[in-house]
């Protein structure tokens, strides 16, 4: 007996003493078989709303889960080249008060089986913490049917358009609009951003599978344990063109059969009394089903999920334009969790290791990246988790303006409690801080753990994938094509396995009224057992064992698949039929920053970083000096920036500022120290040079504040801030003493009236006179 099943029976063992007497213990059956009694018709009952509830979604016009009243403003079905999405203005509730100077965000709901609305799903979500945070919020969310031959290109031109619309509607913002994509949507967003990088802020993705081959999560093996995406085309025709989300959804829930079949309806059986509207609210997003092109989602499993083209930049648009996530400028955010089996940290993170080589690539693309992990959210937690919305959520958005002025360079992100004695209004938040530390593509390598061996099996079944492809679409594609029809493809939707459950109970079923009228007796005469009741232990007993059950099936059957597909793909036969030999060390894919275009491109982008060190002045030498203080703690948390954010607030808010050309700026002094503090530091003379002396003893009380703010500084941080005090102080006592000295020589000379004053030397430099 292992650990668990002791645990559980020795929580029942010692009560039953008290039920040794049969009158007693009939007394205790009796009660149970009521509320059991009960419980079953209160269950039925909600399960018979859950179907009402599901009609009623389904006759909506836009059916979405929204929990915040939102405006249209821009439809996709009006551009060029339609696309079934909109984008809409998240109307701010009561008691929140938005600043239309800070930049918008922009929340894009994943379209992978179910309809929108989970990005604001509660209060506490991705829109709640952007509407707290006075940030002005717009969604992007889609009808239940796509436009018949949509593509996902026509999807990333409407997010375009979306992104145009909303800069236009406010130009006075701070900043470019930042961008939330959920799952999907993140992969979608990120595709849109490498052709349009113009258009985007910061980017967070959430839950985004990028890297399909990575990671442990077993639906990467199913592609190729079926043989490929020719069973995706065969039921994208026999749904006369669309392709049905249900059966995206089915695979969700086959992940984790212990929730599905047992877990899910037992809580609310369970708990009968309080569970029902929570559940009813989650099956209104489980159960709103959609539907996709049949060739979006070809293009989606081809590329994708079996191909991974995505990650590495071997996908083009019909114009030619490479899709390549290092032309993205901007922040991008990737939020994951180690307790998602749907998208776990390694398919999240994978894209980094595939694009990049070192950090010199990562900063020669002048490219930001900030991760965050959770450590046991599941996948919707991401997205709906209250507790998440309340944390990450709104630390990324009250710090997304500190996120867009981070340097080039790979960054970890940590969410904690506020500790205590620390004022809440030094934080983005009441609750909690974001503390920022830098990190590098070995460290995401650890996390990814990249694998030659597993590449060449998953690129054999991509190969053979096409081959099978190929094979359906000449000999048995043109029959299943004639074969369907609309009112079979309308039959076949009806009927799927998902669907059933929604459609068969309701109050449409003869049964349901005398089961509605019962439960209603029921909720007026209920009678629920005793907490102690054993046959109510008992029960809970048995859910836990076959919770068990199904869970080891699970890992057994997972651990089968892995087996499974290593064994075919990793064959010689079907290596030999994929064009690969056993004895080919060659990666089964190239990677991307290999070719000697690329190299030659990244050491000139290098080499003008490297100009830049002399160039500058005053502001320049403070930001220097900043970073390289910092440069010795690796990172540090919000406080930090918050102050120095409150430090440039005059200045943004002045007519005609240019945040991007500032944000460039600030970015460029940090990067100069990450890559060569030594020579950035070395040019601190020249560039003070032309500063006055008090502008120079100014500049050094402010960085003196600055970096009093935070953590208490380190005895290498202390001396590092010392060494810059220094450093500042010698040039302005220098540019006094010349200053005195060139009066002096002014009066003696009779000079001095003129009105003239002869130009400063810079310090440190010989002439002759």
């Amino acid at each position: 007996m292992n650990e668990p099943e002791k645990t559980a029976v020795a929580a029942i063992v010692p009560n039953w003493s008290r039920w040794m007497n049969p009158f007693a213990l009939a007394t205790a059956a009796t009660e149970y078989a009521t509320d059991a009694w009960q419980r079953s018709i209160l269950y039925a009952d909600i399960r018979r709303q859950r179907g009402n509830q599901y009609r009623a979604h389904m006759l909506e016009r836009v059916p979405n889960v929204l929990h915040f009243e939102a405006e249209l403003v821009m439809s996709g079905l009006s551009l060029p080249q339609p696309a079934n999405y909109g984008l809409a203005r998240i109307v701010p509730p009561a008691g929140i008060r938005i600043d239309p100077r800070k930049r918008p965000f922009v929340v894009v709901d994943p379209r992978a089986g179910h309809g929108p609305g989970i990005g604001g799903f509660k209060p506490d979500s991705e829109i709640g913490a952007a509407l707290k945070a006075g940030h002005p919020c717009y969604f992007v969310g889609f009808l239940p049917d796509p436009v018949p031959g949509q593509t996902i290109e026509d999807v990333m031109r409407a997010e375009a358009a979306f992104l145009r619309k909303v800069a236009e509607l406010h130009p006075d913002s701070v900043g470019k609009p930042a961008v939330i994509g959920n799952c999907q949507a993140g992969w979608q967003v990120l595709m849109t951003a490498s052709i349009w990088p113009e258009l985007f802020g910061p980017i967070i993705v959430a839950g985004t599978p990028l890297s399909y081959w990575a990671g442990d999560n077993p639906m990467r093996y199913a592609g190729g344990l079926m043989g490929g995406s020719w069973l995706t085309a065969m039921t994208s025709d026999l749904g006369n063109g669309r392709f049905d989300g249900a059966w995206l959804v089915q695979n969700f829930e086959q992940l984790d059969p212990a929730n599905t079949l047992w877990t899910k309806q037992y809580g609310v059986y369970a708990k009968v009394d309080t569970e029902g509207p929570r559940y009813l609210e989650f099956e209104k997003y489980w159960g709103g089903h959609v539907f996709l092109d049949g060739g979006e989602m070809q293009y989606i499993v081809d590329n994708l999920f079996i191909g991974n083209r995505l990650s590495n930049a071997e996908l083009t648009t019909s114009d030619g334009l490479r899709i390549d996530f290092r032309n993205i400028r901007s922040p991008i955010v990737v939020f994951c969790s180690y307790g998602d089996n749907i998208t776990p940290p390694g398919q999240a993170l994978g894209w980094i290791t595939d694009l990049y080589r070192d950090d010199d690539d990562v900063v020669g693309h002048d490219q930001t990246i900030v991760f965050a992990t959770h450590d046991s959210i599941g996948h919707l937690g991401i997205f709906v988790s209250g507790s998440v919305g309340r944390k990450e959520h709104n630390e990324f958005a009250g710090n997304i303006d500190i996120i867009d002025l981070l340097p080039a360079g790979i960054y970890r992100a940590t969410v904690e409690d506020r500790p205590d004695g620390m004022p809440a209004d030094e934080l983005a938040g009441d609750e909690y801080l974001m503390r920022l530390r830098k990190s590098g593509v070995e460290e995401v390598r650890g996390i990814v753990r990249p694998d030659p061996r597993r590449d060449a099996r998953f690129a054999a079944a991509a190969r053979i994938s096409e081959i099978n492809l190929a094979f359906y679409r000449n000999l048995m594609q043109p029959w299943v094509q004639t074969l369907a029809t609309p009112l079979g493809a309308h039959w076949q939707q009806l009927f799927h396995p998902l669907r059933v459950g929604y459609e068969s109970w309701s109050d449409r079923n003869p049964l349901a009224a005398p089961v509605a009228a019962q439960a209603q007796w029921v909720r007026g005469h209920r009678q629920p057992a005793a907490a102690d009741n054993p046959f109510l232990q008992v029960q809970e007993a048995v859910s836990s064992a076959i919770e068990r059950f199904l869970d080891h099936y699970r890992d057994q059957r997972d651990l089968m698949y892995a087996r499974v597909f290593d064994a075919i793909y990793g064959s010689p036969a079907v290596q030999a039929l994929a064009g690969r030999s056993q004895h080919d060390a060659s990666p089964a894919r190239s990677h991307p920053g290999s070719s000697p275009e690329h190299r030659d491109y990244l050491a000139r982008e290098l080499a003008r970083q490297d100009a830049e060190m002399t160039t500058g002045g005053l502001v320049e030498a403070t930001q220097r000096a900043l970073f390289y203080v910092l440069q010795e703690r690796g990172g540090s948390d919000e406080r930090l920036f918050r102050h120095a954010w409150s430090l440039l607030q005059p200045r943004v808010s002045q007519p005609g500022f240019d945040f991007a050309a500032f944000r460039q700026h600030v970015r460029g002094q940090a990067l100069l120290i990450r890559r060569n503090a030594q020579a950035a530091l070395a040019a601190l003379p020249q560039l003070l040079a032309q500063a006055a002396p008090d502008d120079i003893r100014s500049a050094a009380q402010v960085l003196e504040s600055m970096t009093g703010h935070g953590d208490p500084l380190s005895a290498g941080e202390a001396e590092r801030l010392r060494q810059m005090l220094d450093a500042f102080e010698a040039v302005a006592h220098q540019a006094t003493t010349e200053t005195a000295a060139g009066t002096t020589a002014a009066g003696g000379t009779g000079k001095a009236s003129s009105g003239k004053t002869r130009p400063r030397r810079p310090a440190g430099r010989r002439t002759t006179e």
